[in-house]
């Protein structure tokens, strides 16, 4: 398992960033792994959503580690999956339900530094204690922090890349192994980021934003789609079923 753990950090360079077509199950694992993917990776939206569940551990913790095996069962790519706020109301919970992601085979993790249905971010003392919870375990932390949520940066980017420089440096004195920064579609902010920050970083692929290749040389070393590949899969679905029920033929 450290050799899948290894092998995952090692995908993290910046400039040539590892992308991530975000998956919700096993069925999905394989597409995207047949495409030529370096990695698999969960996104919680996804996973949720295809249960018909809501997002923010909604999702059962016993049915995160179910659908994580039969991924793994499919694929021998490192598999990060994603864990919300790490699923424990405590840093020593965080720690168990991680060791389990862990000890299931996950070679990585993402993980919040706000709680379930918060809009605040946790204090970094606080946010600090649970990564390094889940770091301690040997997994591959990527270490969500969502400065950017909901902010205005024409106004305050300089602010919001401070706040986030200083997170960024407590999130890897915990043992981080990435810094993910969603939210964020603002070069500058990111090449500022990316300049300045301990950790390699992941931004969130967004429609408007830097292209993948824009983003790999702002630096960044890790993409990811999110909840993104599910929702187009979903509209595609609604589209062809509309299609089909008012009496016109399916695209397929």
């Amino acid at each position: 398992m450290s050799d899948k753990i290894a092998e995952f950090r090692a995908l993290h360079v910046p400039g040539d960033p590892l992308i991530l077509v975000n998956i919700w199950d096993a069925g999905s694992a394989k597409a995207v792994a047949a495409a030529g993917a370096k990695a698999i990776a969960t996104g919680s939206f996804g996973v949720a959503g295809a249960q018909g569940r809501a997002d923010g551990e909604d999702f059962p913790l016993a049915d995160v580690f179910e659908n994580l095996s039969r991924i793994l069962a499919v694929t021998n790519l490192p598999v990060t999956i994603d864990m919300e706020s790490g699923y424990g109301a405590d840093p020593a919970a965080v720690g168990v339900s991680v060791a389990r992601a862990k000890d299931a085979g996950a070679a990585g993790i993402n993980m919040e530094d706000r709680l379930p249905g918060q809009t605040a971010l946790l204090a970094i003392p606080d946010a600090v204690a649970r990564y390094r919870a889940a770091a301690d375990t040997g997994i591959f932390v990527n270490a969500r922090c969502d400065t950017f949520r909901g902010a205005n940066v024409a106004q305050d980017g300089d602010a919001l890349i401070a706040a986030t420089l200083e997170r960024a440096r407590a999130y890897a004195d915990a043992g981080a192994g990435s810094l993910f920064v969603p939210f964020l579609l603002d070069p500058q902010c990111i090449a500022a980021i990316c300049e300045a920050s301990p950790l390699p970083v992941n931004i969130l692929r967004g429609a408007g934003g830097p292209t993948h290749k824009e983003l790999a040389n702002l630096g960044v070393a890790r993409i990811s789609h999110g909840h993104q590949p599910w929702a187009a899969a979903m509209a595609w679905l609604t589209g062809q079923a509309r299609q089909v029920l008012g009496g016109a033929e399916p695209d397929y």
